[in-house]
């Protein structure tokens, strides 16, 4: 955790940590993971440099498509940039029948947001059109839930036109990233935006397209899994999900955290590290986090 000398804000998520200065933001990505809104005592290493990189180079990718927040990357594992006024809503937007989706379905849920869906879904299979699903942004310690769009909009949440952009840009920058990790031999299968205002125009914040927001799977094993009927692999933060479940716990009261072994947390950083360079085309060079490096560009910044 940094003190500057001009700073004027601090927020600790469960990964980030988010600092004030002055007029912008300098965002920094730890190695925790989260998983059923707890934070494991065990970090990844170089996890954090992986969701900053990748997330850094969608940001650049996507400019053409929504401004976005991010001004510049420091260090590998920091971005900075404008401070803007945060939507409270979280853009849920899924292509595959996966997750929660699919356990509200199986349960008997057809109507998503206002989208009917068939009667004959399978688990884990493309949907007939991507839907958006969007829940609330909770405020810390509290869980995110389910709401509608005509909900957001009647109680006040967020104007109709401004959500109006937001599902805009929501699939706009859904079909960029499908288009873009499949012919790295990925399918995105869901993912989640979240955005802002900055001088009343809608801005992308936070992170894009990484593990920790985004469900990946391997084409070729997708392909294989549907032929054998069995469950795709998973390239996301879903691998520790797994695990944890496996393992008995899934946040719930009284359920102990279970010690990943140095093997199982090398295997996992090792998927993070994978992802990026499948994604990104560009090979994973490891940095030793510098304390002074932030602190130099963060008080020199005027």
């Amino acid at each position: 955790m940094f003190s500057f000398s001009n700073q004027t804000s601090f927020y600790q998520g469960k990964v980030r940590d988010v600092y004030g200065i002055k007029d912008k933001l300098l965002m920094i990505a730890s190695n925790r993971i989260s998983a059923f809104d707890v934070v494991l005592p065990q970090p990844i290493p170089y996890k954090g440099q992986v969701l900053t990189q990748i997330s850094a180079f969608f940001l650049e990718k996507t400019r053409e498509i929504v401004p976005n927040w991010l001004e510049q990357s420091p260090t590998p594992h920091a971005t900075f940039g404008k401070k803007c006024e945060m939507l409270p809503v979280e853009m849920v937007i899924r292509g595959y029948l996966v997750g929660s989706a699919w356990r509200a379905y199986k349960a008997g849920q057809r109507i998503f947001n206002g989208v009917e869906l068939p009667n004959d879904l399978k688990e884990n299979g493309i949907l007939p059109f991507p839907i958006i699903t969007p829940t609330t942004k909770a405020e810390k310690g509290q869980h995110d839930e389910d709401i509608t769009g005509i909900e957001i909009i009647e109680k006040g949440i967020i104007s109709k036109e401004i959500y109006a952009k937001m599902k805009e840009y929501t699939f706009q920058l859904f079909q960029f990233g499908q288009k873009w990790v499949a012919e790295k031999g990925l399918i995105l299968a869901d993912t989640k935006y979240e955005f802002g205002l900055y001088n009343g125009e809608v801005y992308l914040i936070d992170e894009i397209h990484t593990p920790d927001s985004a469900r990946y799977f391997d084409i070729k094993n997708y392909e294989e899994s549907l032929k054998n009927n069995t469950a795709p692999t998973q390239k996301s933060k879903e691998m520790v999900r797994q695990w944890l479940i496996k393992n008995g716990f899934q946040g719930q009261t009284g359920q102990k955290i279970p010690i990943m072994s140095y093997e199982w947390i090398e295997a996992i950083s090792n998927e993070y590290i994978s992802l990026y360079e499948q994604i990104t085309g560009k090979s994973f060079v490891k940095y030793e986090i510098q304390n002074e490096d932030l602190e130099n560009f963060v008080n020199n910044y005027v």
